[in-house]
Order: C-alpha cells, then structure tokens, then sequence
C-alpha cells in the first residue's frame, strides 16, 4: 500500500554537487585552484613553476587565468603549500614531458600552469585548512581541487598569518640603499580599484531600468571583493616588513659608535665580524682595507636613517591603504543598496505587466487583438500548488510574446489533476487538495470565458494519465493515496456517464497517456512498489 511517507521514499535521490573530478564552476565563480602532487613530483613543480593534473581536471584547470591564485597540496605528508598564482593561462602540454624519468613518453599530468610565488608561508596541514574547504571533501580523505572565492579570501589569510621571514643579509659589501616604497603591483590595483568603484557609480546612474545592468553591478561588486581580499594579503605583508624593519633598527641603535660595537651590531644582522683585517678578507671573500672607526660610525648614522625613512614611507603606505580600504567598503555598502531598490523595482515592473486581464468575453477579446495573440499558440496552465496555497487558478501562456493572460478560474482548486482536450473544450478531471481526492470533472470553454460541471468519474482519484480517443475521453489508472489503480474508464457524452473499459496490465499512479495512430498509450507510473520502466 502507498502513503504519503511512502511515496516521498520511493523518489529518487537528488545528484550530488560536482562529478568524480570538479565541482564544475564557472569561470566567474573560480577563486583559486588547488593542484596535487607528491613527494617525487613536488621539487619538479617548485623548481621548473609548473603544476600539473591529469587530463579530466581540464574541466576547470581551463578557465585559470594570470594572477589566479594557487596553492599546491602533497598527498605525502597532507600539506598544503602557498601562496602561489598562475603565470599563464590553464593549458594542455605546456610541458609534454613534465614528471617522467627521461623523457621517453608523455607525461600523465596535462593539464597543466606556468606558477609563481606571490607570497612564501609554512604549509599548512590538512586539519588546519579543512575546516576551510569542507564542502569540498566528497569522501573522508578526497576532496575537489576548484575554490570558490569566499574559500580563497580564507585560506590566503590564514596563509598570510605564518609567511616565511628571512632576516639575514647575504652580502655586506653590497650598497645600502634608501628603502623605496613599490610602485608597481599595489599601484596598479589602486588604479583598478578606482575604475572598478567609477563603474560601479556609473552603472547604478543610469541602470535604474534594466535588469541586465543589474547582474552587470553583482559582477563588479564580486570584482571589488576580490580585490579587497586581495589587499588584505598585500597588506600583510607590508607589514611584517615594518616589524623586521623596527627590529633592525632596534638592533642598529647604537649607544656608543665605536668599532667594537659596530662588530657586534654586525654579528646581529648574521654577518661574522673579527676585529683583525685577516679574517674579515677571509670570511667575506674580499680585498678591502680597514676602515677607521669614524667612518664605521658614520655608516651606522646612515643605516639608521635609511631605515627610520623606510618606517616613515611604510607607515604613509600604510594609512593610505587603510583609507583605502574604508572607502572601497563604502562603495561596496551603498552598491548593495542600489542593487537591492533596483531589484525591488524589476520585480515591481513584472508584477505590473502580469495583472489579470478582465474576465469578460469582451474585454478578453479586445485584449488578444491589441497584443496580436493567437489563443492557439498558447499553453493551459491550471490549478497546481504553489508551495503555500491550492489554486483553482487558470492562465493561458503565449511563448512567442513572454505573456501571460489569467482566465476564468476552475469551480474547485486542485492539484494532481489530469487534462484533455475534446470538442474545443478543455476537460479537467480528478486530482484533490490537502488530503482529499475528487471525482468531479468540469470543462473550460475559452470562446465565451466559461468552466461547465460535467458527469463525475466513477471514483475519486488523482496523478491519473488523461487522452482523447475516437472522439471519446478516457481516464487512465491514478490512486488515491492508499492504493494505485489499473481501471480506465471512458466519457460518453451521449450516454452522460463515465464507462468502465478494459483495465491496463499494470496499476499505475502518476503516469502518463497519450493518443498515437488510433492507439492509446499509458506510459510510466507507480505500481505501489517500485517506479515503471
């Protein structure tokens, strides 16, 4: 026997996000890709910048682009490295011979980007970024490589919390020279920043009434983000460059200039002084002559006020960046709002041009004139549940026009009802509401606007296959929710009553059926088991 609990077992499971390789983003979705490797494999990715995966994962490897940012995960040790980001675009064979022995076959990892550093962190362990990227993970220990951008913005933070420092100096002969503040990468983004917010200003000017400008700002809002998060790293590393630059100066202070201390303000910085000119040319590998205290001391005097400048000029950078970044979330708050009052007003416009036309022979017939619409290029909606209400509603669709005309509704609301067609007329037979079923059957005329009562069937039932046949209509199998039915009966207007005929092979509920060449099909369904093939 079917009950409603039954019934919502018996439908088939929903698929599950993704496939056996991607998550299948679009390219606008795509925030950063993760690439594998192992511990054979990963000195070749590091040293020759390249990552590789194997040709199925072109799905997504396809739509990475230049600065895209990228991180290398080792199936070893379960670390993932970073940050890194493409130098080129996704391509197949970038390098055909990539991660093979000696070059004598083609290598199984295709799909392939040229990389580099953005920025050098410790690796993380998977328990650290798994809780980031657990809806990636479709078994306990594989997870999708593709990274939304809500995903990326996380791990690269939490990446930029623990970068690789180095404080040493590799050579002391070379010339200190003044810091200089970059122009490049962060000036760029600036410039990118303020043409991204003059759009975004721009389109909310003169985008009040279309709804395509609507998904162009959602665009440009999604690019203001990402460039946000993207500042956010740059920002973190501005700033540990401040911090290693105060611990120098603290190391450099000196509190009496003389060539003892000097040394050892040398020795703090990793570089080995001796006080005899021997050694020094020994260890440093250099012919120099010592050189007197005085002038030690006046090197030391421009040291520090090459890195008292350099504090000056981050600390400038700093504040900027950070109003900056005030202004940018500004932007952003006041783009939300416009986006919202432009939505509310789309839907305003739809709402309005989908009013109910009068239900009057006349008015109807006006109207079908003035808008050039041809009733039969139309498709019958009617009754359903949508989700709150039973509707007795009745609608007629234009597809080639996009409009929708509401009729005359039906006597009784229902759903799960079947429809045919028989003498320009539209029959609506059976089906229910809540937890009642119907026998009662009521047909639309469209000509005059009018829904008449008909013969009932011969029992209540619903999700039955309806058909026109010989100039008779017939009802085909259904159920009323604790049994499904194989009985079809046929209307006879002549006779006015609903006529048993032979029954189908096989109970069937929510099937369907079809007229073909004099023959009526019943296909599909529910036999109280299993569904019908």
């Amino acid at each position: 026997m079917l009950n409603r609990a039954d019934k919502s077992q018996t439908m088939p499971p929903k698929s599950v996000k993704g496939s056996l390789f991607a998550r299948n983003l679009g390219k606008s979705q795509l925030g950063g890709v993760i690439f594998g490797c192992k511990n054979g494999t990963m000195n070749e990715c590091l040293s020759k910048q390249i990552f590789g995966l194997p040709t199925p994962h072109f799905l997504y490897v396809k739509n990475i682009d230049p600065g895209l940012p990228l991180f290398l995960f080792n199936y070893d040790d379960k670390k993932l490295h970073g940050i890194f980001e493409a130098a080129s675009s996704g391509q197949m064979y970038i390098n055909p011979y990539g991660w093979t022995t000696d070059g004598s076959c083609r290598t199984q990892y295709p799909s392939q980007v040229q990389t580099r550093v953005r920025l050098q962190c410790h690796p993380l362990h998977e328990e650290k970024f798994k809780p980031i990227i657990s809806d990636n993970y479709f078994t306990q220990s594989r997870f999708w490589f593709e990274l939304d951008h809500a995903q990326t913005s996380k791990l690269m933070s939490l990446f930029a919390s623990s970068p690789v420092v180095g404080t040493s100096i590799p050579n002391i002969s070379a010339k200190w020279r003044p810091v200089k503040k970059s122009m490049s990468l962060s000036e760029r983004r600036d410039d990118e920043y303020k043409t991204l917010a003059s759009e975004v200003e721009h389109q909310l000017s003169c985008s009040s009434n279309s709804t395509g400008d609507i998904s162009s700002l959602d665009g440009k809002n999604k690019l203001l983000k990402d460039q946000r998060n993207t500042n956010v790293v740059e920002q973190a590393q501005k700033d540990l460059i401040f911090q290693q630059l105060q611990e120098l100066n603290i190391n450099h202070e000196p509190k009496d200039l003389s060539s003892s201390d000097w040394a050892q303000g040398s020795t703090a910085m990793n570089v080995d002084f001796t006080e005899n000119k021997d050694s020094n040319e020994e260890q440093l590998g250099i012919e120099e002559k010592k050189e007197e205290p005085s002038c030690a001391s006046s090197d030391s005097k421009s040291i520090i006020a090459q890195l008292i400048q350099g504090m000056e000029e981050l600390n400038a950078f700093k504040s900027e960046q950070t109003l900056k970044i005030y202004n940018m979330e500004q932007k952003l708050v006041e783009a939300e709002e416009q986006i919202k009052q432009l939505k509310d007003r789309c839907m305003m416009l739809e709402s309005a041009c989908n009013l109910s036309f009068t239900n009057n022979n006349d008015t109807m017939s006006n109207s079908f004139d003035e808008l050039h619409l041809d009733p039969l290029k139309s498709i019958f909606l009617m009754g359903g549940y949508d989700g709150e209400s039973w509707l007795a509603a009745l609608d007629l669709y234009f597809p080639c026009q996009d409009v929708l005309k509401s009729l005359r509704p039906m006597h009784t609301a229902r759903s799960y009802a079947s429809v045919a067609r028989f003498n320009d007329e539209i029959y609506a037979f059976g089906g229910g509401h809540c937890n009642l079923w119907y026998d009662t059957v009521e047909s639309y005329n469209l000509a005059i606007d009018q829904w008449t009562l008909r013969p009932s069937l011969t029992k209540e039932k619903g999700s039955l296959g309806g058909a026109t046949l010989n100039d008779k209509i017939f009802a085909v199998g259904g159920g009323n929710g604790d049994e499904c039915f194989s009985e079809v009966e046929m209307l006879d207007l002549n006779v006015g009553r609903w006529i048993p005929t032979r029954s189908m092979l096989q109970k069937r509920f929510a099937l369907a059926a079809v007229e073909l060449n004099g023959a009526l099909y019943a296909t599909g369904g529910f036999d109280g088991n299993d569904y019908l093939s």
